[in-house]
Order: structure tokens, then C-alpha cells, then sequence
């Protein structure tokens, strides 16, 4: 069970949640052990200023934790398509809004539930 992310890895996916905006950006989340350590992009995702789109038809043959993608606006609550998103790729899945600071992220299981996530 997924219990923590790295700070730096935390800190990646503000970043380019910030950079990207207000198109929304997409990935896959790696851990080890018990920590998210990696976001992975997945070739042809696809992006535009109200979805990502990931093509999990490419997903490396490795272990995915979850997923990771932003939001243009502060409302970081799961959509019907994030829900099934959700519901088809790992047990963590984050989605953060603007303004993608430490405090504009939250973390989901696979039914759409917030889950606690520790910094490390």
C-alpha cells in the first residue's frame, strides 16, 4: 500500500503542473516499496486546457502505483472520466489544482475516495 511520496518528486509534478498551465498534464506514478519516487509519461499523451489524455496502451511492462494530473482550476475533485481513469491503473492517483502549491493536491484510491499521502 502506497503511504508516502518523496518531497522532490512532490515538487516535480507542481512544477510542471505550473508550467503547463492551463493545459493539463498527465502521468503515471512509480513507487518503491511504500513511496511514490517517479512520474513516468507515457508517449503520445495527449493534452489540451480541459483534459490529458493518456494512451494506457503504451503503459511500460512495470509496476504502476497510480496516476498523476493537474487541473486548470483549484477544484481538484475527480471527474466521471478521472473516476475511470482511476478505476483502471493502480490504488494512488493525484490530481492538483491551481495554484499548485504543497497546499492545491489531493490524493484519491481507485473508487474516487481522498486518501492520506505523507511528504517524505
Amino acid at each position: 500500500m502506497i503511504k508516502n511520496i518523496k518531497r522532490d518528486t512532490l515538487s516535480f509534478i507542481l512544477e510542471v503542473s505550473k508550467s503547463t498551465a492551463p493545459r493539463e498534464f498527465a502521468g503515471l506514478l512509480r513507487a518503491e516499496k511504500e513511496t511514490i519516487v517517479e512520474v513516468l509519461f507515457l508517449p503520445g499523451t495527449t493534452s489540451s486546457e480541459v483534459s490529458a489524455v493518456l494512451h494506457l496502451y503504451m503503459l511500460p511492462n512495470m509496476r504502476i502505483a497510480g496516476t498523476v494530473h493537474s487541473h486548470p482550476t483549484p477544484n481538484t475533485n475527480p471527474s466521471h472520466a478521472d473516476l475511470q481513469l482511476f478505476a483502471r491503473t493502480g490504488n494512488c492517483h493525484i490530481i492538483v489544482g491551481a495554484p499548485y502549491t504543497t497546499n492545491s493536491w489531493t490524493c484519491y484510491n481507485t473508487d474516487g475516495t481522498p486518501r492520506e499521502l505523507k511528504i517524505t
